[in-house]
């Protein structure tokens, strides 16, 4: 993992721009009052990435599909997602927004999980993830569902395998447990049934129905207070320092002789090389003019280099080669536009 934004306003450079070129104006000086040429922009970084969201939510609610999750935010915010009695789940997490006594937090609506999903089944990989964000979870069960061979209990150790399989922490990630429906008659029978037995396992029990709103507030304010519970003990975020390199001092190259052959490396020369348009004679000129003021040439001839022997400027994989014709007329000292 590279980076990992939770913040608003986080950023992280991925790939580095490149360095600008300069029109012809920018190189202009008293004897070369109208260059014909240009200095070209580098190319910036290239980098494959894989680039993952995971919802940022105070509260996620979980469940099978069709539990009634959507509804449940659209009656606790002002969020709207399409509702209705699909068989098969929505494909993207719908926010709400909670406001009460003070607090804003936000919940989130996972999309349906079914059996498998930690293996990436029915985009198993793809809705959990959203999880792993949240501070809070709350199961919401169908109480009234038409599937006989599911049960309220059943479905809550199903979803519950599927999130210690997929990430071992959510095991310790607070839940409270919102038996949905029970403004059906057989939600309400069936909520009542299986409460006392939730609650000792050890689970907050909400017997709601997101349809009359039965059960809401109370619901809400357990909600409310995980979500203080969280906020009060998470450390404060450490500020982000940016380091920069200091810009080097001294001659910025290195020449090495390699056979017959001399090698030039350093930051400024490579540079210089790739924003250079070598289809241009007198851009050509310049860079030749370039390399001889920064030390290059006095370097090549110390180094026992003569005309015609064989530079390279560049590593390996990024070279350029050429005959050297030493003693290069120089002009006056370039600019600072010119030193990029």
């Amino acid at each position: 993992v590279l980076a990992d934004l939770l913040a608003p306003g986080e950023r992280y450079v991925l790939a580095q721009g490149g360095h600008g070129g300069l029109g012809n104006a920018a190189l202009a000086t008293r004897r070369r009052k109208a260059p014909g040429f240009a200095l070209l922009g580098e190319p910036g970084d290239q980098v494959d990435a894989v680039l993952e969201l995971k919802t940022v939510a105070d509260v996620g609610l979980i469940g099978y599909p069709s539990a009634g999750k959507s509804s449940l935010v659209s009656a606790l915010s002002a969020a709207k997602p399409k509702v209705a009695d699909y068989p098969f789940t929505t494909l993207t997490p719908h926010l709400g927004v909670v406001s009460i006594a003070g607090t804003t937090f936000t919940v989130a609506d996972v999309p349906g999980l079914i059996p498998g999903a930690s293996e990436g089944k029915g985009l198993g990989h793809e809705f959990l993830r959203h999880v792993q964000r949240c501070s809070a979870l709350v199961h919401v069960i169908d109480c009234a569902t038409f599937e006989t061979q599911r049960d309220p209990i059943a479905d809550l150790d199903v979803i519950e395998g599927e999130l210690v399989a997929f990430d071992p922490d959510l095991a310790e990630r607070p839940r409270i447990i919102a038996l949905n429906k029970v403004d059906i008659p057989d939600g309400r029978e069936m909520a009542d049934m299986v409460a006392d037995a939730l609650r000792e396992r050890g689970y907050e029990v909400h017997l709601i129905s997101a349809v009359t709103h039965e059960g809401l507030p109370e619901l809400t304010y357990a909600m409310l207070r995980l979500v203080r519970a969280d906020r009060e003990q998470r450390p404060a975020p450490e500020a982000r320092v940016v380091l920069r390199p200091e810009p080097v001092k001294g001659p910025d190259f290195e020449v090495r002789k390699q056979g017959d052959a001399f090698r030039v490396v350093g930051t400024r020369p490579q540079r210089w090389v790739r924003q250079t348009d070598f289809s241009n004679e007198e851009a050509v000129r310049y860079l030749a003019d370039r390399l001889a003021k920064l030390g290059v040439e006095d370097r090549l001839a110390e180094l026992g280099a003569v005309e015609g022997s064989t530079v390279i400027i560049g590593p390996e994989d990024d070279a350029v080669v050429f005959d050297w014709v030493p003693s290069i007329e120089q002009d006056l000292p370039p600019t600072p536009e010119e030193e990029q």
